[in-house]
Protein backbone atom coordinates (compact mmCIF):
# COMPACT_ATOMS: atom_id res chain seq x y z
CA UNK A 1 0.00 0.00 0.00
CA UNK A 2 1.07 3.34 -0.51
CA UNK A 3 0.65 6.02 2.00
CA UNK A 4 -0.88 9.83 0.89
CA UNK A 5 1.79 12.17 0.85
CA UNK A 6 1.63 15.23 3.65
CA UNK A 7 0.66 18.82 2.18
CA UNK A 8 1.75 20.71 0.03
CA UNK A 9 1.83 23.87 2.11
CA UNK A 10 4.29 21.86 4.27
CA UNK A 11 7.07 23.08 1.51
CA UNK A 12 6.50 26.56 2.59
CA UNK A 13 7.24 25.95 6.24
CA UNK A 14 9.85 24.28 5.52
CA UNK A 15 11.55 27.06 3.24
CA UNK A 16 10.83 29.98 5.84
CA UNK A 17 12.32 27.49 8.81
CA UNK A 18 15.65 26.24 6.86
CA UNK A 19 15.74 28.31 3.53
CA UNK A 20 16.23 24.97 1.55
CA UNK A 21 14.53 23.74 -1.53
CA UNK A 22 12.60 20.47 -0.92
CA UNK A 23 10.98 17.69 -2.52
CA UNK A 24 8.23 16.14 -2.28
CA UNK A 25 8.33 13.48 0.43
CA UNK A 26 8.49 9.43 -0.52
CA UNK A 27 5.63 6.98 0.71
CA UNK A 28 6.71 4.92 3.54
CA UNK A 29 9.25 1.78 2.84
CA UNK A 30 10.68 -1.18 4.84
CA UNK A 31 13.97 -1.20 6.17
CA UNK A 32 16.82 -3.44 5.74
CA UNK A 33 17.06 -6.91 7.61
CA UNK A 34 20.16 -6.34 9.06
CA UNK A 35 23.42 -4.39 9.83
CA UNK A 36 26.05 -6.92 11.10
CA UNK A 37 29.34 -6.16 12.70
CA UNK A 38 32.35 -8.39 11.57
CA UNK A 39 33.94 -10.71 13.29
CA UNK A 40 37.15 -9.43 12.65
CA UNK A 41 37.80 -6.17 15.03
CA UNK A 42 41.17 -3.93 13.70
CA UNK A 43 41.98 -1.14 15.68
CA UNK A 44 39.48 2.07 14.59
CA UNK A 45 39.98 5.48 14.94
CA UNK A 46 37.24 7.39 15.72
CA UNK A 47 36.46 10.46 13.82
CA UNK A 48 37.36 12.86 17.34
CA UNK A 49 37.41 11.78 20.74
CA UNK A 50 35.45 12.92 24.03
CA UNK A 51 34.59 10.95 27.06
CA UNK A 52 31.02 9.62 26.95
CA UNK A 53 29.14 11.70 29.92
CA UNK A 54 25.89 10.58 31.53
CA UNK A 55 22.75 12.23 30.90
CA UNK A 56 20.87 13.78 34.19
CA UNK A 57 17.38 13.22 32.81
CA UNK A 58 15.42 12.32 29.74
CA UNK A 59 15.16 16.17 28.54
CA UNK A 60 18.87 15.99 28.09
CA UNK A 61 20.46 15.38 24.45
CA UNK A 62 22.61 12.32 24.88
CA UNK A 63 24.35 13.27 21.72
CA UNK A 64 25.84 16.30 23.07
CA UNK A 65 29.31 16.07 23.66
CA UNK A 66 29.54 12.80 21.95
CA UNK A 67 31.63 11.43 19.11
CA UNK A 68 29.88 8.84 16.95
CA UNK A 69 31.32 5.45 16.80
CA UNK A 70 32.69 4.16 13.48
CA UNK A 71 32.73 0.28 13.81
CA UNK A 72 36.00 -1.23 11.96
CA UNK A 73 35.90 -3.55 9.20
CA UNK A 74 32.14 -3.05 7.90
CA UNK A 75 31.20 -3.92 4.72
CA UNK A 76 32.42 -0.66 2.95
CA UNK A 77 35.91 -1.42 4.58
CA UNK A 78 35.86 -4.79 3.47
CA UNK A 79 34.91 -3.92 -0.10
CA UNK A 80 37.59 -1.92 -0.10
CA UNK A 81 40.13 -4.26 0.72
CA UNK A 82 38.65 -6.16 -2.28
CA UNK A 83 39.20 -3.82 -4.66
CA UNK A 84 42.32 -2.10 -3.68
CA UNK A 85 44.55 -3.41 -6.81
CA UNK A 86 41.73 -4.21 -9.44
CA UNK A 87 39.48 -0.81 -8.89
CA UNK A 88 41.53 1.75 -6.82
CA UNK A 89 39.70 4.79 -7.30
CA UNK A 90 36.19 2.75 -6.00
CA UNK A 91 38.07 1.42 -3.50
CA UNK A 92 39.33 4.62 -2.05
CA UNK A 93 35.68 5.56 -2.09
CA UNK A 94 34.52 2.76 -0.38
CA UNK A 95 37.40 4.21 2.64
CA UNK A 96 35.44 6.93 2.39
CA UNK A 97 32.24 5.34 3.18
CA UNK A 98 33.75 2.87 5.75
CA UNK A 99 35.12 5.95 7.47
CA UNK A 100 31.28 7.95 8.20
CA UNK A 101 29.66 6.07 11.89
CA UNK A 102 26.80 4.06 10.74
CA UNK A 103 24.30 2.45 13.39
CA UNK A 104 24.33 -1.07 14.33
CA UNK A 105 21.48 -3.18 13.86
CA UNK A 106 20.64 -6.25 16.36
CA UNK A 107 18.36 -8.81 14.76
CA UNK A 108 17.21 -11.28 16.69
CA UNK A 109 19.17 -13.92 18.85
CA UNK A 110 22.37 -14.06 17.39
CA UNK A 111 22.50 -10.71 19.24
CA UNK A 112 22.29 -11.44 23.19
CA UNK A 113 24.31 -9.87 26.17
CA UNK A 114 27.72 -10.79 25.40
CA UNK A 115 27.82 -9.68 21.66
CA UNK A 116 26.25 -6.56 22.37
CA UNK A 117 28.23 -6.06 25.07
CA UNK A 118 31.27 -6.16 23.00
CA UNK A 119 29.67 -3.67 20.70
CA UNK A 120 29.26 -1.08 23.02
CA UNK A 121 33.07 -1.83 24.55
CA UNK A 122 34.51 -1.61 21.03
CA UNK A 123 32.81 2.40 20.89
CA UNK A 124 34.04 3.09 24.92
CA UNK A 125 37.58 1.96 23.86
CA UNK A 126 37.47 4.33 21.66
CA UNK A 127 35.76 7.26 23.79
CA UNK A 128 32.63 7.59 21.29
CA UNK A 129 28.94 6.88 21.31
CA UNK A 130 27.72 3.98 19.70
CA UNK A 131 24.27 3.59 17.75
CA UNK A 132 22.46 0.30 17.93
CA UNK A 133 19.11 -0.76 16.36
CA UNK A 134 16.83 -3.48 17.77
CA UNK A 135 14.99 -5.19 15.19
CA UNK A 136 13.26 -8.56 16.10
CA UNK A 137 9.70 -7.64 17.00
CA UNK A 138 6.79 -10.64 16.30
CA UNK A 139 5.60 -10.15 12.47
CA UNK A 140 8.44 -7.93 11.75
CA UNK A 141 7.82 -6.07 8.20
CA UNK A 142 4.30 -7.73 8.04
CA UNK A 143 6.04 -10.90 6.06
CA UNK A 144 7.62 -8.80 3.40
CA UNK A 145 10.72 -8.15 2.61
CA UNK A 146 12.08 -8.29 5.91
CA UNK A 147 10.14 -10.30 7.23
CA UNK A 148 10.95 -12.65 10.55
CA UNK A 149 11.46 -11.33 14.37
CA UNK A 150 10.93 -13.35 17.43
CA UNK A 151 8.52 -16.29 17.29
CA UNK A 152 6.46 -14.94 20.18
CA UNK A 153 6.16 -12.19 22.68
CA UNK A 154 7.40 -13.98 25.22
CA UNK A 155 10.51 -14.92 23.23
CA UNK A 156 10.84 -10.67 22.61
CA UNK A 157 10.80 -9.79 25.87
CA UNK A 158 13.34 -12.25 27.05
CA UNK A 159 15.55 -10.87 24.03
CA UNK A 160 15.02 -7.44 25.23
CA UNK A 161 15.85 -8.16 28.14
CA UNK A 162 19.29 -10.02 27.21
CA UNK A 163 19.99 -6.76 24.94
CA UNK A 164 19.73 -4.23 27.81
CA UNK A 165 22.45 -6.14 30.10
CA UNK A 166 24.76 -5.89 26.92
CA UNK A 167 24.32 -2.20 27.69
CA UNK A 168 26.00 -1.75 30.96
CA UNK A 169 25.53 1.78 32.13
CA UNK A 170 27.17 2.65 28.67
CA UNK A 171 25.87 6.23 27.32
CA UNK A 172 24.74 4.39 23.93
CA UNK A 173 21.68 5.25 21.17
CA UNK A 174 19.40 3.18 21.03
CA UNK A 175 16.56 2.83 17.86
CA UNK A 176 13.69 0.76 19.17
CA UNK A 177 11.77 -1.31 15.58
CA UNK A 178 12.13 0.87 12.43
CA UNK A 179 8.29 0.70 10.96
CA UNK A 180 6.51 -1.35 13.58
CA UNK A 181 4.71 1.31 14.54
CA UNK A 182 3.83 3.29 11.40
CA UNK A 183 3.48 0.15 9.86
CA UNK A 184 0.85 -1.54 12.51
CA UNK A 185 -2.47 -1.20 10.54
CA UNK A 186 -1.27 -4.47 8.90
CA UNK A 187 -2.13 -6.11 12.24
CA UNK A 188 -4.92 -7.55 13.74
CA UNK A 189 -6.32 -5.28 16.37
CA UNK A 190 -5.18 -7.80 18.74
CA UNK A 191 -1.88 -8.41 17.61
CA UNK A 192 -1.80 -4.63 17.44
CA UNK A 193 -2.21 -4.15 21.33
CA UNK A 194 0.20 -6.69 21.34
CA UNK A 195 2.85 -5.16 19.49
CA UNK A 196 1.95 -1.57 21.59
CA UNK A 197 2.53 -3.28 24.75
CA UNK A 198 5.90 -4.72 23.31
CA UNK A 199 7.50 -1.50 22.19
CA UNK A 200 6.50 -0.02 26.03
CA UNK A 201 7.88 -3.18 27.61
CA UNK A 202 11.09 -3.18 25.53
CA UNK A 203 11.51 1.10 26.32
CA UNK A 204 11.18 0.17 30.05
CA UNK A 205 13.29 -2.50 29.98
CA UNK A 206 16.09 -0.55 28.01
CA UNK A 207 16.22 2.36 30.32
CA UNK A 208 15.66 -0.32 33.54
CA UNK A 209 18.85 -1.84 32.29
CA UNK A 210 21.01 1.63 31.19
CA UNK A 211 19.29 4.82 32.25
CA UNK A 212 22.16 6.65 30.41
CA UNK A 213 20.80 4.94 27.46
CA UNK A 214 19.07 7.34 24.48
CA UNK A 215 15.49 5.45 23.56
CA UNK A 216 14.31 6.64 20.25
CA UNK A 217 10.81 4.33 19.44
CA UNK A 218 11.03 4.40 15.66
CA UNK A 219 8.04 7.21 13.89
CA UNK A 220 8.47 6.13 10.31
CA UNK A 221 8.68 9.40 7.99
CA UNK A 222 6.73 12.13 6.95
CA UNK A 223 5.13 10.13 4.28
CA UNK A 224 3.44 8.12 6.23
CA UNK A 225 1.10 8.85 9.14
CA UNK A 226 -0.09 12.73 9.52
CA UNK A 227 2.21 13.86 12.94
CA UNK A 228 -0.84 13.84 15.59
CA UNK A 229 -1.99 10.20 14.37
CA UNK A 230 1.87 9.06 14.96
CA UNK A 231 2.28 11.00 18.33
CA UNK A 232 -0.85 9.09 19.32
CA UNK A 233 0.55 5.99 18.76
CA UNK A 234 4.38 7.27 20.12
CA UNK A 235 2.43 8.07 23.49
CA UNK A 236 0.70 4.67 23.55
CA UNK A 237 3.65 2.46 22.89
CA UNK A 238 5.39 4.52 25.94
CA UNK A 239 7.60 7.11 24.57
CA UNK A 240 7.05 9.43 27.40
CA UNK A 241 9.66 6.80 29.11
CA UNK A 242 11.87 7.28 25.74
CA UNK A 243 14.18 10.27 24.77
CA UNK A 244 12.19 10.84 21.92
CA UNK A 245 11.74 8.90 18.17
CA UNK A 246 13.77 8.39 15.25
CA UNK A 247 12.39 9.17 11.68
CA UNK A 248 13.26 8.57 7.96
CA UNK A 249 14.80 5.37 8.42
CA UNK A 250 15.86 3.62 5.65
CA UNK A 251 13.85 6.53 3.56
CA UNK A 252 14.86 8.79 1.14
CA UNK A 253 12.63 12.30 2.31
CA UNK A 254 14.84 15.23 2.76
CA UNK A 255 16.34 15.90 6.06
CA UNK A 256 14.50 19.21 6.19
CA UNK A 257 11.03 17.76 5.17
CA UNK A 258 11.39 15.31 8.29
CA UNK A 259 13.07 18.32 10.55
CA UNK A 260 8.88 19.78 9.97
CA UNK A 261 7.63 16.77 10.41
CA UNK A 262 9.35 15.48 13.76
CA UNK A 263 8.84 19.36 15.42
CA UNK A 264 5.29 18.71 14.99
CA UNK A 265 5.13 15.61 16.57
CA UNK A 266 7.11 16.52 19.42
CA UNK A 267 4.70 19.54 20.07
CA UNK A 268 1.82 16.75 20.49
CA UNK A 269 3.72 14.38 22.48
CA UNK A 270 4.94 17.12 25.14
CA UNK A 271 8.27 18.80 26.20
CA UNK A 272 11.59 17.16 26.90
CA UNK A 273 11.82 14.84 24.16
CA UNK A 274 14.11 14.97 21.11
CA UNK A 275 14.13 13.25 17.57
CA UNK A 276 17.01 11.63 15.15
CA UNK A 277 16.51 11.70 11.15
CA UNK A 278 18.12 8.96 9.11
CA UNK A 279 20.02 10.89 6.19
CA UNK A 280 21.84 8.33 4.60
CA UNK A 281 20.67 8.24 1.75
CA UNK A 282 18.65 11.50 1.22
CA UNK A 283 20.76 13.48 -0.91
CA UNK A 284 18.77 13.12 -3.82
CA UNK A 285 15.37 13.98 -2.04
CA UNK A 286 13.00 11.07 -2.79
CA UNK A 287 12.97 8.82 -6.15
CA UNK A 288 10.38 9.74 -8.63
CA UNK A 289 7.02 7.66 -8.13
CA UNK A 290 7.95 8.05 -4.74
CA UNK A 291 9.50 4.28 -5.25
CA UNK A 292 11.13 3.34 -2.39
CA UNK A 293 12.80 -0.07 -3.10
CA UNK A 294 16.16 0.13 -4.33
CA UNK A 295 15.26 3.16 -6.36
CA UNK A 296 17.98 4.38 -8.88
CA UNK A 297 19.39 7.99 -9.21
CA UNK A 298 19.58 8.34 -4.99
CA UNK A 299 22.52 9.51 -3.54
CA UNK A 300 24.39 9.67 0.31
CA UNK A 301 22.92 12.43 2.53
CA UNK A 302 24.47 14.73 5.18
CA UNK A 303 27.07 13.07 6.98
CA UNK A 304 26.43 11.65 10.53
CA UNK A 305 25.96 14.50 13.31
CA UNK A 306 25.59 14.78 16.99
CA UNK A 307 23.63 17.77 18.44
CA UNK A 308 22.94 19.63 14.89
CA UNK A 309 21.78 23.00 15.09
CA UNK A 310 18.21 21.94 14.10
CA UNK A 311 15.45 22.95 16.09
CA UNK A 312 14.18 19.42 18.23
CA UNK A 313 16.88 16.66 16.40
CA UNK A 314 19.01 14.93 18.66
CA UNK A 315 21.18 13.63 15.92
CA UNK A 316 21.87 12.92 12.12
CA UNK A 317 22.51 9.82 11.69
CA UNK A 318 23.18 6.84 9.05
CA UNK A 319 20.94 4.21 10.68
CA UNK A 320 20.28 2.20 7.17
CA UNK A 321 23.40 1.49 6.10
CA UNK A 322 24.36 2.64 2.47
CA UNK A 323 24.65 -0.15 -0.07
CA UNK A 324 22.89 -2.66 2.16
CA UNK A 325 20.03 -3.81 0.01
CA UNK A 326 16.24 -3.17 0.42
CA UNK A 327 14.99 -6.64 -1.22
CA UNK A 328 14.68 -8.39 -4.01
CA UNK A 329 13.36 -4.96 -6.46
CA UNK A 330 15.08 -2.92 -8.89
CA UNK A 331 18.10 -5.97 -9.47
CA UNK A 332 19.24 -6.05 -5.92
CA UNK A 333 19.62 -8.80 -3.30
CA UNK A 334 17.61 -9.93 -0.20
CA UNK A 335 17.28 -7.37 2.43
CA UNK A 336 20.18 -6.48 4.00
CA UNK A 337 22.72 -7.91 1.89
CA UNK A 338 25.63 -6.10 0.51
CA UNK A 339 24.88 -4.53 -2.94
CA UNK A 340 28.36 -2.92 -3.41
CA UNK A 341 27.42 -1.25 -6.92
CA UNK A 342 24.77 0.03 -5.14
CA UNK A 343 26.75 2.12 -2.75
CA UNK A 344 28.99 3.35 -4.82
CA UNK A 345 26.61 4.57 -7.13
CA UNK A 346 25.33 6.49 -4.08
CA UNK A 347 28.81 7.85 -3.38
CA UNK A 348 29.55 8.89 -6.58
CA UNK A 349 25.92 10.83 -6.89
CA UNK A 350 26.73 12.61 -3.85
CA UNK A 351 29.72 14.29 -5.78
CA UNK A 352 32.21 11.93 -3.74
CA UNK A 353 35.37 11.80 -5.52
CA UNK A 354 38.49 9.70 -5.16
Amino acid sequence: MRRLLQPLVLASVIAATFGLVTAMAAPRRRPVARHHASARHRHNQPRRRSTPRSPSSLTVNPFAGQELYVYPDGEPAQQADRWRTSRPADARLMDRLAAQPQAQWLVGSDYGASTVAELVNQALRAHAMPVLVVYNIPRRDCGSYSAGGAASAAEYRAWIREVGRGLGQARVAVIVEPDALAGIGCLSSGDQRTRVGLLADAIRALTAADPNAGIYLDAGNSAWEPAGVMARRLLDAGVSGARGFALNVSNFNTTAAEAVYGQRVLSAIGPGHGFVIDTSRNGNGPAPANAWCNPGGRALGQAPEAAPNLAGVDALLWVKAPGESDGTCNGGPPAGDWWPEYALALAQRAGWTA
